[in-house]
Parts: structure tokens; sequence; C-alpha cells
């Protein structure tokens, strides 16, 4: 970061050429709806798993399409100079995730607190190995549900949909700067609430 700028002021690197690749794209389907479809078959199947991964199969299916329908029915607000489509896609599933929200915590307080079954048979490292990757697991769960909102999106979209820092920014609306804060706190929260679970 250059001497004088704050995090949030920090210059937001260049986009790629997908990333202005599919600016173009977005620009287009103003006069060719059909050509939407380009940025569907890129980034359905990444929005879908990242959706997936956070609320199951069934919600994935719902969330993927409303995601979609709604970058379709403002793609007229789609401000290249702003942000990146991956992003801005990103954003509108995390908005929809929003609003399970309250269960994946309840869910990964549930299963921070579940009991590991440990199986009876089996040989001993493959039982050692499962005891000790499902205690940490459930502490896992249990310290994510502990982070805030915020921070518990900028980490999950930096690590379970690879999204870029510039892309996390444009997905949650935030300063470039901002999602390097919090991520950087939610790791620092992670690392101690296993380190103390592990402590007990």
């Amino acid at each position: 970061m250059k001497a004088g700028l704050s995090e949030d002021q920090a210059p937001v690197p260049e986009a790629g050429p997908r990333a202005r690749e599919d600016a173009r794209d977005v620009e287009l389907s103003l006069a060719d709806p059909d050509r939407f479809g380009l940025i569907f078959d890129r980034y359905f199947d990444q929005i879908h798993g990242y959706v997936e991964r956070r609320l199951g199969r069934d919600a994935a299916d719902d969330v993927a399409a409303d995601t979609f329908m709604t970058a379709f029915h403002q793609r007229q607000k789609f401000d290249a100079g702003r942000g990146i489509v991956r992003g801005w896609l990103y954003g509108i599933a995390t908005n929809y995730i929003g609003r399970y929200q309250r269960g994946e915590v309840r869910e990964l307080r549930a299963l921070g607190r579940t009991a590991l079954v440990v199986p009876a048979e089996g040989h001993d490292d493959r039982v050692a190995d499962r005891v000790t990757a499902g205690a940490l697991h459930r502490q896992l769960a249990g310290a994510l549900a502990e982070l805030s909102r915020g921070d518990r999106e900028v980490l999950l979209l930096i690590a379970l949909g690879e999204l870029s820092h510039a892309e996390v920014a444009a997905a949650l609306g935030i300063p470039y700067g901002t999602v390097g804060s919090r991520l950087n706190r939610a790791r620092r929260k992670l690392r101690e609430c296993l380190a103390a679970a592990r402590a007990v």
C-alpha cells in the first residue's frame, strides 16, 4: 500500500482480460439478451457450487437460479468501472444466502456441539484419523458460527468461492482494503478458537 493511503483507499487491481470480456458480454446483452447466456455458461457452476457448499444442494438449485435471474434483470445497472462481473454475481448470491443466514449459523453452532461418533471397528490409525478430523470439523464449525457476518462472508467467499480480494470487494460492496482487514480478523479468530479448543 502506498504511504499516506488508508486501506480503504488502496488501489483496486486492474481487471484482467476475462473480466473485460465479461463486462463486454454484459454490455452487449443489453441489445442482445441471448448474449447473457455466455455469462450464465461461464459462471453458473461456480455459483451453484459455492452456494451448495454453504447451504446444500436443494437450496443451491434455487439460489443459483435466482442469482442469474436477478443479474439478468439488473444487468443494465452493472458498472464495469466499479466491479467485476464474477464478483457482482457472487454478491447477488451472497444476498440470497443472507436469507438463509440464520439457519446456517444455527447449523454451524449445532455442528460445533455435536458429539463425535467413533466407529466401533477399524484399524487404529483410521479410527484416530476420523476422530481427529471429526473433532477439528466440529471446532471449525463452531468457530465459523462465532465470526461476525461480514468476516464470515469474506472468509467463505475466498475459501469456498475462490474469489480474489477485488472480487470479494465487488461482491460485498465494500472497499478493497476492508477485505484484507476482515480476512485477517477472521483468520486470527479462527486460529484462536481452534487453539483454545485443542488446549481443552
